[in-house]
């Protein structure tokens, strides 16, 4: 029989206590690793943005060509998600993670050595596979760590991390951009020492999933929306597309559009936009955490129609102020309307077959991210950037607006029918 010891204060502890104490100890820090990643990756998907103005007065960049640049992060996401997204169940989580973080380390290196458009493109395409081969791990890992005590708190991290991280991302590189030397190389470079960090808590944590140890092998995603819920869905992936096109535009474009309204040179102003969207959008999320799905969802797109209105009106007047209020109104609706409708579909399947329909989720989500994005900065290269702006904002709000109605009738039906989503 295995023998207890005492500690130092002449506590008698059983081995079999120390042992459960450790292991709680290392799935913890694990819990807390895997947050950091997230954190960090989407920090660093957002730090791009606040340089975008830079690069377009330092290189001649077209506010198309930037559009373009950010587009490319969004494809390869997604590649990365629907192809390797599962890797994880079968390699493990530390190894994908690992993987990741290396690409992410990469990725910054080439955005610190871009001297031009080239390597900027290639940085852009490997920071996204970074992330798409990331993502699927760091949810499951956020699921299997969380501490015993707040087992909810592994979806809250994975819902409100993203948005901290691009708040925080483009607010630090604004500091950066306006106060530090070499901004455009400092700021990345802080970020493959963050990396370097991260990367050794992963290969330290423990390992938690379930099949780990398995070969490689790539098993892409099946996207699929089970035939009785495709009604349900086309309702809901309009809130998707909604939330993701204005994602889309002030990643892209905001931070040029803020600057053009303050009529500023400082680009600490471009980064504030994109940290207050997102501060907002994380404090919805966590005000909203335990509300109803489908409450959640129209509640967001009527804060998202609200905001979408504000910015109209700010543009009219080419009023600064409203402007910010805008977009914080515009963060608020874009976080629950996305939390509420995520969670509304993840409902729509049973447990075996969430993931084809997450897959088919994260398809029109990041076409939504990059599609409009995209044509907004062609046309804003023929009308202007303020032109093209109030026309996106307008076409997204008739998209919200539908999305609004086609959600309460819905909401209404499923009263009808006794369900709780």
């Amino acid at each position: 029989m295995a023998e207890s010891s005492k500690t130092t204060t002449g506590v008698t502890v059983h081995p079999a206590a120390r042992t459960a104490r450790a292991a709680g100890a290392s799935r913890g820090s694990g819990f807390w690793v895997v947050g950091a990643v997230l954190v960090l990756l989407m920090l660093s998907s957002s730090v791009p943005s606040a340089l975008y103005v830079l690069y377009q007065q330092e290189w001649g960049l077209s506010s198309g060509t930037i559009t373009v640049v950010f587009a490319l992060y969004a494809v390869t996401v997604l590649a990365g998600l629907l192809l390797f997204g599962s890797l994880s169940d079968t390699l493990g989580r530390r190894p994908v993670l690992a993987a990741g973080l290396v690409l992410a380390i990469v990725s910054m290196a080439l955005f610190a050595a871009a001297q031009g458009l080239g390597l900027l493109l290639a940085a852009r395409a490997v920071q996204g596979l970074a992330v798409g081969l990331a993502t699927g791990a760091m949810g499951a890992a956020l699921l299997e760590l969380s501490p015993a005590s707040r087992p909810a708190l592994g979806a809250q991290v994975n819902s409100a991390g993203p948005t901290v991280g691009i708040g925080l991302g483009g607010l630090g590189a604004g500091l950066l951009v306006q106060f530090a030397p070499a901004p455009t190389v400092l700021s990345y470079l802080l970020l493959v020492g963050a990396f370097a960090v991260t990367l050794v808590g992963v290969i330290r944590m423990r390992e938690s999933a379930p099949g780990a140890g398995g070969r490689f092998r790539v098993v892409p995603h099946r996207i699929h929306v089970p035939a009785g819920a495709r009604g349900r869905f086309a309702v809901l992936v309009l809130t998707i597309v909604a939330v993701w096109s204005v994602g889309g535009f002030y990643l892209s474009l905001g931070p040029h559009l803020a600057l053009s309204l303050l009529q500023s040179t400082n680009y600490l102003v471009g980064g504030a936009t994109v940290a207050l969207l997102a501060g907002a959008a994380t404090v919805a999320q966590l005000v909203l955490g335990r509300t109803e799905a489908l409450r959640t969802a129209v509640l967001g797109l009527v804060g998202l129609l609200a905001g979408l209105g504000l910015v109209l009106l700010a543009l009219g007047l080419g009023s600064a102020a409203v402007f910010l209020v805008a977009t914080a109104v515009l963060g608020s609706g874009w976080g629950a309307a996305f939390l509420g409708s995520f969670r509304a579909l993840s409902m729509l399947a049973e447990p075996a077959h969430r993931g084809e329909l997450t897959a088919a989720v994260y398809v029109f989500a990041y076409l939504a991210m990059s599609v409009p994005a995209v044509l907004a900065g062609m046309l804003t290269n023929i009308h202007g950037l303020h032109r093209t702006s109030v026309g996106f904002m307008a076409a997204v709000a008739g998209v919200c607006a539908l999305a609004l109605l086609a959600t309460l009738r819905l909401a209404a039906r499923t009263r009808a029918e006794g369900s709780t989503a």
